[in-house]
């Protein structure tokens, strides 16, 4: 077996999940496939190892468990991008539209350099809202959003043009979403 035919075993499928009509991806089943966890950060490495990335920014929250070992691993700084209210401090902040509401993503002033280049981590790219938010957020503190990476992308719905002129990489895409 493949990595990528591991890593895709290891995503379960959760028909009506959250609610009916929707297929829901869980990516936990990768964090108790050592294989499968090993093979994203591996290949995250493999693939930012010369891109001149200077940190990384994981989204809230499965987002921090792909970013932070691809930091430690690559000696970068990780900045977290959190749910509005869960951070102390000056924040920059975003307010975005999902497809059944509003949500706000903050970060810390402090975490986020100007003139240094950012590669933002989430677990799942579906519509790219929550990466354009994050894209924000570092762009208010004058850093640069090189590329985009999901372990996981729903290419039906059009992410990478929400997201162009950015980068967008995923180790796995899936159809008919």
């Amino acid at each position: 077996m493949t990595d990528l035919e591991v890593l895709d075993g290891a995503i379960r499928r959760v028909p009506d999940f959250p609610k009916p009509g929707i297929l829901f991806y869980d990516i936990t089943g990768i964090f108790v496939n050592p294989q499968a966890f090993s093979f994203c950060i591996d290949s995250m490495v493999n693939i930012y190892r010369d891109k001149n990335i200077d940190a990384v920014a994981g989204v809230e929250s499965r987002g921090f468990l792909f970013a932070a070992p691809f930091a430690l691993r690559m000696g970068i700084p990780l900045v977290l991008v959190r749910k509005k209210g869960k951070l102390p401090g000056d924040k920059y902040t975003c307010a975005y539209s999902l497809e059944y509401g509003q949500a706000e993503i903050e970060a810390h002033k402090s975490d986020i350099r100007k003139g240094k280049r950012y590669l933002i981590v989430d677990d799942l790219i579906a519509t790219g809202g929550t990466l354009q938010a994050s894209r924000s957020l570092i762009e208010q503190g004058g850093g640069i959003v090189s590329d985009f990476f999901g372990v996981i992308g729903l290419a039906d719905l059009h992410y990478k043009e929400v997201l162009d002129p950015i980068r967008v990489t995923t180790l796995i895409d899936y159809h008919g979403a």
